[in-house]
Order: structure tokens, then sequence, then C-alpha cells
């Protein structure tokens, strides 16, 4: 039985490994979500696609290759919302595609920058549409303006056989971070409606794949991940699991040691903390009015003269009574607590310093 937890225990060990050395080793992509439906970061276009839902749109999101849109019996609207500026001209195969009838839109394409504001509002028949780059483009034959300026096109529409393209120079035309510019969402709305075509978005060019895909490509189980893998990288891992194999085998576990909670004194805590806010706040006249009286409240406990706060004369003459000398100094520190003035810091700190000493000399004496 000890040994089945053992090997369970091993077992565990190296899928964990394993699995760290995924991340670690494989090359990172930090861009590859950028424009992703999946993402809610900023620049992602997920609300915008739980805006489409909202509206009923038959919109679905498209993980498979370009060219499997070829299998398609109806025509199709095909988004792609890239994570890199792509070039502004399609390829024969995109081409060909079109002509057949269907129609791609394309977010983030090169345009030249121009002397446009990086944040302008375009009109449109969806309302003022916020837009923040300053690539514009320059209409050519064939070309037609669907959103732009006097200092170029942003949106451009081109049309090829049955089909269109349409391009964006702005990648961000309807991410996460216009959900409260309404416009943008409505204005890409109607940019990607057509009554009759399907309505995809190409998650496929963000590195998400249908499970059918992954297994032609081999990278459906544990053994395809290694046949598919550079030798360099395979090489570290075996290293690595060795390692951790002779680590797990000659080495045991010891109990764990809990660590002690350091004890916080909140009173301590809280009396530093309104110290420091008085402090910045110059609050010098608060401290001595609030100071003052419980000072003079343990002075009246000290000298039998109850809870109620007295008057400073009354107070002056039970220490000549009982005490006999110092009433002038006394008198002096009563006297600060009546001012009007606002004291420097310096004299606050004197004053506080005679209190103590009054305190030292009257645990003292009592």
């Amino acid at each position: 039985m000890k040994r089945s937890n053992g090997l369970a225990w091993l077992w565990a060990l190296l899928l964990g490994t394993i699995i760290l050395l995924t991340f670690i080793v494989a090359p990172t992509n930090s861009k590859l979500n950028i424009g992703s439906t999946y993402s809610r970061a900023p620049d992602g276009y997920g609300a915008w696609y739980a805006f489409m839902q909202q509206q009923g749109a038959t919109i679905q999101r498209w993980q498979k290759p370009f060219s499997g849109l070829n299998g398609e019996k109806h025509p199709v609207t095909l988004i792609q919302i890239n994570s890199y500026l792509r070039q502004f001209e399609l390829d024969s195969e995109e081409q060909k595609w079109l002509r057949k009838g269907n129609n791609l839109v394309i977010l983030g394409v090169h345009g030249d920058v121009s002397a446009a504001d990086f944040t302008t509002m375009q009109k449109s028949s969806s309302g003022d549409v916020k837009i923040e780059t300053r690539r514009r483009r320059q209409i050519k034959s064939g070309e037609k303006v669907d959103l732009g300026d006097r200092f170029g096109a942003i949106v451009i529409e081109k049309q090829y056989g049955k089909g269109k393209a349409i391009f964006s120079t702005a990648p961000y035309l309807a991410a996460n971070a216009y959900q409260d510019d309404i416009s943008n969402f409505k204005y890409l709305s109607d940019l990607v409606s057509k009554k009759g075509n399907l309505l995809f978005v190409d998650e496929y060019i963000h590195g998400y794949k249908d499970p059918s895909i992954r297994n032609s490509e081999g990278e459906g189980d544990l053994v395809s991940y290694f046949a598919t893998t550079p030798l360099l990288p395979t090489l570290v891992q075996v290293g690595i699991l060795l390692l951790v194999l002779i680590w797990a085998l000659n080495r045991r576990f010891g109990k764990p040691i809990a660590l002690e909670t350091p004890v916080i004194e909140n009173s301590e805590a809280y009396i530093q903390a309104l110290a420091g806010v008085l402090q910045k706040a110059e609050s010098r006249d608060f401290v001595i009015e609030m100071v003052g009286k419980e000072e003079q409240l343990q002075l009246q406990k000290a000298l039998g003269l109850g809870r109620e706060l007295l008057d400073k004369q009354t107070l002056v003459n039970a220490w000549v009574q009982q005490i006999g000398d110092g009433s002038a100094e006394l008198d002096a520190l009563l006297q600060l607590q009546t001012r009007k003035s606002r004291i420097s810091e310096k004299d606050l700190i004197s004053w506080l310093g005679k209190w103590q000493t009054l305190r030292r000399f009257l645990s003292q004496r009592y």
C-alpha cells in the first residue's frame, strides 16, 4: 500500500513538472491574445462579442484555418481582429474566396501616420465613433471610404467580385476599452451584418484551435507534444525530470513548521497612525485640547479631586494646599490649553515634556 502511494506521488510530481516546463520552455506569445473575443483585457473584444449575442446576432467563433471556410455552403462574413498590423493587400486565396460572395472584415491594417489628432470623433450612421489612431490611408482606385476625415480614410471598402473586403486602420474599433462608447459597438455591428451571411470571428489567428484541428496537427496528447517539440527543449526537460527523480527518491519531506503570527498591538498602531495624520495636518491645537484634558483628569485623580474637569484656579489652589511648591509651573501648563493662538511644534514638544515630568513627580510622591 505504501509503495502504491509512493508511485502515485511520484507520477503526480512528474506531471506537475511537465506542465510547469510547458509554460517555462514554450515560446511566449504575449500579444497573441490582443483582439480576441475570449479576452477581457482592454484590447480584447469579449464585450463586443457579448453585445452581438444580446442583439440576437448568430455570431460564432471560427477556430480553423482560413481554408476551412471553403466547406461552408452559405455565404460567410469573417471578422479578423489582428494582434499585429497586417498589410492592406489580400493574398490570392482570400481574393478567390471573396469573389464567391463572401465578406472579409479586417481590423488592424497598415496606414500612413498623418497629422490628425490621436483621438478623434468620426461621424457615422451609427453615431459618433471614437477613433484613437493617427493612421490613415489615401484612397486608390476601386476603394470606398466608409469612415474617415480630411486626413484620409480609416475604414475602407473594396469590392472583389460578388463579395467585398473591409479594412480598418484602427484595430481597437470596438475593443473592451470602448464599452462606454456604444456607437463604436453599433458601428462595427452594422459594418459586419449582412442578411443571409454566417457571421464568424477568426480565433484561429489568436491561437485557439478546434479539437479536430489540434489532433490533425499533432497537438492532441502528450506523446504528440514531445514528438513535435524541438530537440534542445526536450533534452532540457528530460534532464530536469531526472533531477526531480533523484531528489524525490533520496530526500524526504519533514513536518511543516508553522510560522508564528506576530502579535499586532492595535491600540499602539492606531495611536501612531493618528499621530502621523495630526502631524501632517499640523493640528497642534487639537492635540493640546485632547491631551491637556486627559492630563488634567489624571492630575485631579492623583489629588483626589474626582473625574469632572475643574477650572484652572481651583486646580492650582488644590495643588498649593497638597503639594506647595510648583504652582507657577502648573499654572503655565494649564494656561497654554486656553491660548487661542497656534503654537510651534517646538513649544508643543516642550509642553508635553513638562506634563511627563509632572506625572513622574506625582507617581513618586503618591
